[in-house]
C-alpha cells in the first residue's frame, strides 16, 4: 500500500510555476483552492492528461490536513505548494498544523469490515494515484509527484 517516500527536490532552475498557498482549516475552504491549482496546472501542461489524478489527490490532501491536522479550526493554517518542472511533473506539498499520525497504522480500506466503512480511504486513494508520495515530518506533510 506505501510507496517510496517522494523525492521532492525539484531544480528551481527548471521549475515552470511555483505557487504557494494558504487556506483557513475549513472545508469549505478546500474546493476553491483545488479549482485553482487545477486550472494552474491544465493551463501550463504540466501533466497533461494527469488533471483528474491530480485533481482527487489534491482534494483529499487538503481535506485531511484540514479536518484531521487542523480539525477544521478556522483560525488554523494549511499550507499548499505546488511546483511544475518540466521533466519531473508536478509536486503538491500540503502541511497542516497537527501533530502528524504515522501513516502505516492506517486500516485498510479494501479488506474486512474497512470495506464498509464510510471513511479512511483518503490516503489509500492518493497512494494509488500518484507516483510518489511520501510523508514527512511526522505526518504533517506530505508530498505528491504526478510525473
Amino acid at each position: 500500500m506505501s510507496k517510496p517516500p517522494a523525492v521532492c527536490n525539484f531544480d528551481s532552475d527548471k521549475l515552470v510555476m511555483k505557487l504557494k498557498v494558504t487556506l483557513a482549516a475549513e472545508r469549505k475552504s478546500v474546493d476553491p483552492v483545488v479549482r485553482s491549482v487545477i486550472e494552474i496546472v491544465r493551463n501550463i501542461e504540466c501533466a497533461t492528461g494527469k488533471e483528474d489524478n491530480i485533481e482527487v489527490a489534491l482534494t483529499e490532501a487538503l481535506a485531511n490536513a484540514v479536518v484531521h491536522g487542523a480539525k477544521e479550526d478556522p483560525n488554523k493554517i494549511v499550507e499548499c505548494l505546488v511546483a511544475c518542472d518540466e521533466e519531473r511533473g508536478v509536486l503538491i506539498m500540503v502541511r497542516d498544523p497537527g501533530s502528524g499520525f504515522d501513516p502505516t497504522s492506517l486500516p485498510d480500506p479494501c479488506h474486512g469490515e474497512n470495506v464498509f466503512s464510510g471513511h479512511g480511504r483518503g490516503i489509500f486513494l492518493i497512494n494509488q494515484l500518484m507516483d510518489e508520495v511520501g510523508f514527512h515530518k511526522n505526518g504533517t506533510e506530505i508530498h505528491m509527484v504526478k510525473k
